[in-house]
Protein backbone atom coordinates (compact mmCIF):
# COMPACT_ATOMS: atom_id res chain seq x y z
CA UNK A 1 0.00 0.00 0.00
CA UNK A 2 1.11 3.47 -0.96
CA UNK A 3 0.76 6.73 1.08
CA UNK A 4 -1.97 7.56 -1.06
CA UNK A 5 -3.86 3.94 -0.59
CA UNK A 6 -3.66 5.15 3.56
CA UNK A 7 -5.69 8.32 3.05
CA UNK A 8 -7.85 7.01 0.84
CA UNK A 9 -8.40 3.72 3.80
CA UNK A 10 -8.59 6.49 6.23
CA UNK A 11 -11.02 9.43 4.44
CA UNK A 12 -13.30 6.32 3.50
CA UNK A 13 -13.44 5.09 7.00
CA UNK A 14 -14.32 8.98 8.38
CA UNK A 15 -16.62 9.40 6.30
CA UNK A 16 -18.34 6.58 5.27
CA UNK A 17 -20.38 6.42 8.66
CA UNK A 18 -21.20 10.45 7.91
CA UNK A 19 -22.87 9.46 5.06
CA UNK A 20 -24.88 6.10 6.04
CA UNK A 21 -26.45 7.53 9.10
CA UNK A 22 -27.61 10.63 6.74
CA UNK A 23 -28.79 7.56 4.25
CA UNK A 24 -30.53 5.92 7.59
CA UNK A 25 -31.95 9.49 7.96
CA UNK A 26 -33.42 10.07 4.56
CA UNK A 27 -34.75 6.16 4.95
CA UNK A 28 -36.70 7.31 8.27
CA UNK A 29 -37.92 10.47 6.36
CA UNK A 30 -39.28 8.97 3.11
CA UNK A 31 -40.57 5.62 5.02
CA UNK A 32 -42.43 8.82 6.96
CA UNK A 33 -43.69 10.40 4.11
CA UNK A 34 -44.82 7.62 2.69
CA UNK A 35 -46.91 6.49 5.48
CA UNK A 36 -48.11 10.36 5.64
CA UNK A 37 -46.68 11.03 8.93
CA UNK A 38 -44.24 14.05 9.36
CA UNK A 39 -41.14 11.87 10.68
CA UNK A 40 -38.17 12.17 12.56
CA UNK A 41 -35.64 15.06 11.43
CA UNK A 42 -33.20 13.50 8.60
CA UNK A 43 -30.15 13.46 11.63
CA UNK A 44 -32.05 11.96 14.12
CA UNK A 45 -29.92 8.49 13.62
CA UNK A 46 -26.70 11.38 14.88
CA UNK A 47 -28.61 11.91 17.67
CA UNK A 48 -29.45 8.59 18.51
CA UNK A 49 -26.20 7.31 18.23
CA UNK A 50 -24.46 10.02 20.31
CA UNK A 51 -27.18 9.24 23.00
CA UNK A 52 -26.34 5.50 23.54
CA UNK A 53 -23.02 6.16 23.69
CA UNK A 54 -23.37 8.83 26.61
CA UNK A 55 -25.76 5.83 28.23
CA UNK A 56 -24.50 3.35 31.12
CA UNK A 57 -22.39 0.35 29.87
CA UNK A 58 -24.79 -2.83 30.31
CA UNK A 59 -23.01 -5.93 30.07
CA UNK A 60 -24.89 -9.51 29.40
CA UNK A 61 -21.29 -11.31 28.78
CA UNK A 62 -17.97 -10.47 27.69
CA UNK A 63 -18.45 -12.32 25.00
CA UNK A 64 -21.22 -10.14 23.37
CA UNK A 65 -19.33 -6.99 23.93
CA UNK A 66 -15.98 -8.32 22.04
CA UNK A 67 -18.42 -9.71 19.09
CA UNK A 68 -19.30 -6.11 18.75
CA UNK A 69 -16.19 -4.67 18.36
CA UNK A 70 -15.55 -7.51 16.03
CA UNK A 71 -18.44 -6.74 14.31
CA UNK A 72 -17.52 -3.27 13.56
CA UNK A 73 -14.08 -3.96 12.63
CA UNK A 74 -14.74 -6.15 9.81
CA UNK A 75 -17.27 -3.67 8.59
CA UNK A 76 -14.67 -1.03 8.95
CA UNK A 77 -12.31 -3.00 6.95
CA UNK A 78 -14.43 -3.87 4.25
CA UNK A 79 -14.83 -0.24 3.61
CA UNK A 80 -11.90 0.64 3.75
CA UNK A 81 -10.32 -2.17 1.14
CA UNK A 82 -13.35 -1.61 -0.89
CA UNK A 83 -11.56 2.05 -1.18
CA UNK A 84 -8.57 1.33 -2.07
CA UNK A 85 -10.02 -1.34 -4.55
CA UNK A 86 -8.12 -4.61 -3.51
CA UNK A 87 -10.07 -7.88 -4.29
CA UNK A 88 -13.63 -7.94 -4.04
CA UNK A 89 -13.77 -11.43 -2.76
CA UNK A 90 -11.52 -10.87 0.15
CA UNK A 91 -13.75 -7.82 1.37
CA UNK A 92 -17.18 -10.14 1.11
CA UNK A 93 -14.93 -12.90 3.15
CA UNK A 94 -14.01 -9.62 5.57
CA UNK A 95 -17.61 -8.45 6.02
CA UNK A 96 -19.11 -11.94 6.96
CA UNK A 97 -16.65 -13.02 9.37
CA UNK A 98 -18.21 -9.73 11.44
CA UNK A 99 -21.21 -11.19 10.64
CA UNK A 100 -21.12 -14.88 12.20
CA UNK A 101 -19.33 -12.72 15.37
CA UNK A 102 -22.11 -10.83 15.59
CA UNK A 103 -24.82 -13.55 15.61
CA UNK A 104 -22.57 -15.28 17.72
CA UNK A 105 -22.37 -12.52 20.26
CA UNK A 106 -26.56 -13.00 20.14
CA UNK A 107 -25.95 -16.67 21.02
CA UNK A 108 -24.28 -16.42 23.96
CA UNK A 109 -26.80 -14.69 26.00
CA UNK A 110 -30.11 -16.57 27.26
CA UNK A 111 -32.54 -14.40 26.10
CA UNK A 112 -35.49 -16.12 23.81
CA UNK A 113 -35.62 -13.28 21.77
CA UNK A 114 -32.21 -13.16 21.37
CA UNK A 115 -31.58 -16.63 20.53
CA UNK A 116 -34.67 -16.65 17.96
CA UNK A 117 -33.10 -13.50 16.58
CA UNK A 118 -30.01 -14.79 15.81
CA UNK A 119 -30.93 -18.34 14.40
CA UNK A 120 -33.15 -15.79 11.92
CA UNK A 121 -30.39 -13.84 11.08
CA UNK A 122 -28.34 -17.05 9.86
CA UNK A 123 -31.49 -18.25 7.70
CA UNK A 124 -31.38 -14.39 6.25
CA UNK A 125 -27.33 -15.38 5.82
CA UNK A 126 -28.21 -18.40 4.48
CA UNK A 127 -30.30 -16.54 1.59
CA UNK A 128 -28.07 -13.45 0.13
CA UNK A 129 -24.54 -14.85 1.42
CA UNK A 130 -24.94 -17.41 -1.83
CA UNK A 131 -26.48 -14.83 -3.92
CA UNK A 132 -23.37 -12.64 -3.10
CA UNK A 133 -20.98 -15.62 -4.34
CA UNK A 134 -23.24 -15.44 -7.64
CA UNK A 135 -22.81 -11.71 -8.34
CA UNK A 136 -18.72 -12.34 -7.62
CA UNK A 137 -19.12 -14.91 -10.50
CA UNK A 138 -20.56 -12.64 -12.56
CA UNK A 139 -18.14 -10.33 -12.29
CA UNK A 140 -15.08 -12.38 -12.67
CA UNK A 141 -16.57 -13.63 -15.86
CA UNK A 142 -16.76 -10.22 -17.52
CA UNK A 143 -13.75 -9.07 -16.14
CA UNK A 144 -11.45 -12.00 -15.69
CA UNK A 145 -10.39 -10.77 -12.17
CA UNK A 146 -11.76 -10.43 -8.31
CA UNK A 147 -9.48 -7.50 -8.27
CA UNK A 148 -12.10 -4.15 -7.78
CA UNK A 149 -9.30 -2.22 -9.97
CA UNK A 150 -9.97 -4.49 -13.08
CA UNK A 151 -13.95 -4.95 -12.48
CA UNK A 152 -14.41 -1.32 -12.08
CA UNK A 153 -12.03 -0.58 -15.31
CA UNK A 154 -14.95 -2.17 -17.51
CA UNK A 155 -16.87 0.84 -16.71
CA UNK A 156 -20.48 -0.08 -17.35
CA UNK A 157 -21.23 -3.60 -15.89
CA UNK A 158 -24.89 -3.18 -15.74
CA UNK A 159 -25.14 -3.50 -19.47
CA UNK A 160 -23.74 -7.08 -19.49
CA UNK A 161 -24.39 -8.12 -15.97
CA UNK A 162 -28.15 -6.64 -15.66
CA UNK A 163 -29.33 -9.76 -14.00
CA UNK A 164 -26.60 -9.99 -11.72
CA UNK A 165 -27.52 -6.29 -10.65
CA UNK A 166 -30.89 -7.44 -9.74
CA UNK A 167 -29.32 -10.09 -7.73
CA UNK A 168 -26.86 -7.29 -5.67
CA UNK A 169 -29.80 -5.28 -5.13
CA UNK A 170 -32.10 -8.47 -3.89
CA UNK A 171 -29.23 -9.32 -1.62
CA UNK A 172 -29.54 -5.39 -0.66
CA UNK A 173 -32.93 -5.44 0.44
CA UNK A 174 -32.49 -8.92 2.73
CA UNK A 175 -29.40 -7.14 4.47
CA UNK A 176 -30.45 -4.42 5.61
CA UNK A 177 -34.05 -6.30 6.56
CA UNK A 178 -36.70 -4.54 4.37
CA UNK A 179 -40.00 -6.13 4.18
CA UNK A 180 -40.69 -8.87 3.17
CA UNK A 181 -37.18 -9.94 4.70
CA UNK A 182 -37.89 -8.33 8.61
CA UNK A 183 -37.12 -10.86 9.95
CA UNK A 184 -34.16 -11.02 13.03
CA UNK A 185 -34.30 -7.33 14.26
CA UNK A 186 -38.05 -6.24 13.94
CA UNK A 187 -37.41 -3.16 12.42
CA UNK A 188 -41.17 -2.67 12.13
CA UNK A 189 -41.88 -3.89 15.86
CA UNK A 190 -42.92 -7.09 15.36
CA UNK A 191 -43.81 -7.74 18.82
CA UNK A 192 -43.20 -11.57 18.30
CA UNK A 193 -39.55 -10.65 18.75
CA UNK A 194 -39.43 -7.63 20.91
CA UNK A 195 -35.97 -6.50 19.01
CA UNK A 196 -34.48 -9.95 18.13
CA UNK A 197 -30.73 -10.63 17.88
CA UNK A 198 -30.36 -6.96 19.21
CA UNK A 199 -32.41 -7.37 22.30
CA UNK A 200 -29.91 -7.86 24.89
CA UNK A 201 -27.26 -5.23 23.19
CA UNK A 202 -27.63 -1.61 24.69
CA UNK A 203 -26.01 1.24 25.51
CA UNK A 204 -22.69 2.27 23.20
CA UNK A 205 -22.36 -1.65 22.18
CA UNK A 206 -26.14 -0.99 20.24
CA UNK A 207 -24.33 1.93 19.26
CA UNK A 208 -21.29 -0.12 17.57
CA UNK A 209 -23.95 -2.41 15.68
CA UNK A 210 -25.20 1.03 14.51
CA UNK A 211 -22.52 2.52 13.40
CA UNK A 212 -21.39 -0.95 11.67
CA UNK A 213 -25.06 -1.59 9.90
CA UNK A 214 -23.99 2.00 8.23
CA UNK A 215 -21.10 0.83 7.16
CA UNK A 216 -22.11 -2.26 5.11
CA UNK A 217 -25.24 -0.38 3.46
CA UNK A 218 -22.54 2.31 2.11
CA UNK A 219 -20.52 -0.62 0.88
CA UNK A 220 -23.37 -2.70 -0.64
CA UNK A 221 -24.90 0.70 -2.19
CA UNK A 222 -21.22 1.06 -3.18
CA UNK A 223 -21.39 -2.16 -4.77
CA UNK A 224 -24.40 -1.15 -6.74
CA UNK A 225 -22.75 1.87 -8.04
CA UNK A 226 -19.27 0.12 -9.24
CA UNK A 227 -21.86 -1.17 -12.14
CA UNK A 228 -21.72 2.07 -13.83
CA UNK A 229 -17.74 2.61 -12.82
CA UNK A 230 -17.55 4.98 -16.21
CA UNK A 231 -19.23 7.52 -14.69
CA UNK A 232 -19.77 7.43 -10.52
CA UNK A 233 -21.62 10.38 -10.50
CA UNK A 234 -24.58 8.27 -12.69
CA UNK A 235 -23.41 4.50 -10.73
CA UNK A 236 -24.41 6.37 -7.38
CA UNK A 237 -27.72 7.64 -8.56
CA UNK A 238 -28.52 4.40 -10.17
CA UNK A 239 -27.99 2.78 -6.89
CA UNK A 240 -29.57 5.28 -4.23
CA UNK A 241 -32.47 4.56 -7.05
CA UNK A 242 -32.33 1.14 -6.36
CA UNK A 243 -32.27 1.34 -2.44
CA UNK A 244 -35.34 4.36 -2.85
CA UNK A 245 -36.92 1.38 -4.69
CA UNK A 246 -36.41 -1.00 -1.85
CA UNK A 247 -38.23 1.87 0.76
CA UNK A 248 -41.48 1.60 -0.96
CA UNK A 249 -41.44 -2.38 -0.76
CA UNK A 250 -40.86 -1.76 2.58
CA UNK A 251 -43.94 -0.08 2.86
CA UNK A 252 -46.04 -1.67 0.20
CA UNK A 253 -45.29 -5.20 1.17
CA UNK A 254 -46.03 -7.59 4.46
CA UNK A 255 -43.02 -9.54 5.86
CA UNK A 256 -43.14 -13.13 4.40
CA UNK A 257 -41.91 -16.45 5.63
CA UNK A 258 -38.35 -17.65 6.00
CA UNK A 259 -38.94 -20.92 3.94
CA UNK A 260 -40.42 -18.17 1.48
CA UNK A 261 -36.99 -16.40 1.89
CA UNK A 262 -34.80 -19.05 1.09
CA UNK A 263 -36.77 -20.55 -2.10
CA UNK A 264 -37.21 -16.91 -3.69
CA UNK A 265 -33.68 -15.96 -3.38
CA UNK A 266 -31.82 -19.01 -4.46
CA UNK A 267 -34.22 -19.35 -7.46
CA UNK A 268 -33.72 -15.89 -8.09
CA UNK A 269 -30.28 -15.91 -7.61
CA UNK A 270 -29.46 -19.27 -9.62
CA UNK A 271 -31.91 -18.76 -12.16
CA UNK A 272 -30.95 -14.63 -12.90
CA UNK A 273 -27.02 -16.08 -13.08
CA UNK A 274 -27.37 -19.20 -15.14
CA UNK A 275 -29.54 -16.80 -17.78
CA UNK A 276 -26.82 -13.82 -17.22
CA UNK A 277 -23.65 -15.95 -17.94
CA UNK A 278 -25.63 -17.79 -20.69
CA UNK A 279 -26.59 -14.62 -22.29
CA UNK A 280 -22.34 -13.23 -22.80
CA UNK A 281 -21.63 -16.93 -23.46
CA UNK A 282 -24.05 -17.11 -26.27
CA UNK A 283 -22.86 -12.99 -27.19
CA UNK A 284 -19.30 -13.92 -27.08
CA UNK A 285 -19.80 -17.12 -29.79
CA UNK A 286 -21.85 -14.82 -32.32
CA UNK A 287 -19.55 -12.30 -32.18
Amino acid sequence: MTWTDYLVFAAAVILTPLIGGFITGLDRKVTALIQGRYGPPVLQPFYDVVKLLSKEKMIVNDFQIFAAYIYLLSAILSVGFFAIKADLLMIIFIMSIGLVFYVIGALATRSPYSQVGAQRELMQMLAYEPLLIFVLIGMYYVAGSFNLHDIMSHGRLLLDLPLIFVVLSLVLDIKIKKSPFDFSTSEHAHQELVRGILTDYAGPYLALIEIADWYELVLLLAMLAIFWSQNLVIGTLISLFVFFLDIIIDNISARMTLKWMLSFSWIVGISFTVLNIAYLYFSNVSR
